[in-house]
């Protein structure tokens, strides 16, 4: 896969973290690595964003926005509040084909869910994806209500041949409660496809050479990591004590 489209079932559910995980393995293998983030909203100026927070955790990685935001909303209602162009999904086409020229893979990070609107014209991550021909991957919580909007948005890939290539736990918690525990068995079904990882909470804290040192450990082999589900599941759903 040259183009990866990351999404989330909605807003701060492991997104960039998890981009980091997928840029850092691959990383690792030799491949080139590049990120593009269409609209980052929410930061200033002078501020580091989604890109770059992959950047400074996957090492060698080009790190690329299109548009950038001050108000933490949607990308259409930031782009019209601040009288700023806003971004359509041709231009984030065009811009992560340029980039697959000169990389091995290209991550596009979209800002909350697969639908969030990028622009007056209703254009999505989805239409993004649906242009540039590549496979979708899913990042959702892990505990109560992820059933849901895990199963909405694989619906919606469907309804638009778009290939979902799998579901990542972008916030494994420490102590999972018995909804969490329970999805790690119903997140495939609803969605379709296999979970492809588990990233742990607080894994964007750590020191970035712990960090790619440990995040082949948090993916399947799909996406270039060690990630056993099936190990995975039994042990976090088997009797404590």
């Amino acid at each position: 896969m040259t183009v990866l489209v990351i999404t989330g079932t909605g807003t701060e559910v492991g997104k960039t973290v998890t981009t980091a995980a997928v840029a850092a393995v691959a990383v690792a293998s030799g491949r080139s690595v590049a990120v593009l983030k269409p609209a980052q909203t929410g930061v200033r100026p002078d501020e580091r964003g989604d890109a770059d927070e992959v950047a400074r955790l996957a090492g060698a990685v080009t790190a690329r926005e299109l548009a950038r935001y001050p108000e933490p909303l949607a990308p259409a209602t930031a782009a019209r509040r601040s009288g700023l162009p806003p971004v359509r999904p041709e231009e984030v086409a065009e811009a992560a084909a340029k980039l697959a020229v000169e990389h091995d893979l290209v991550l596009v990070e979209g800002a909350g869910g697969l639908l969030v609107r990028f622009d007056e014209a209703g254009g999505t991550l989805a239409d993004t994806a649906g242009l540039l021909g590549a496979p979708v991957l899913l990042v959702a919580s892990a505990g109560l209500g992820t059933l849901n909007t895990t199963e909405l948005t694989a619906r919606e890939l469907g309804s638009r041949e778009l290939e979902l290539a799998g579901v990542v736990i972008g916030s494994w918690p420490d102590a999972p409660d018995l909804a969490s525990r329970c999805n790690l068995a119903d997140l495939p079904v609803v969605a379709g496809v296999p979970l492809l990882g588990a990233v742990p909470a607080g894994a964007g804290a750590l020191e970035p050479a712990e960090f790619r040192a440990r995040a082949a450990s948090w993916l399947a082999p799909r996406l270039g990591g060690a990630w056993d589900g099936e190990a995975f599941t039994a042990w976090a759903t088997a009797p404590k004590g």
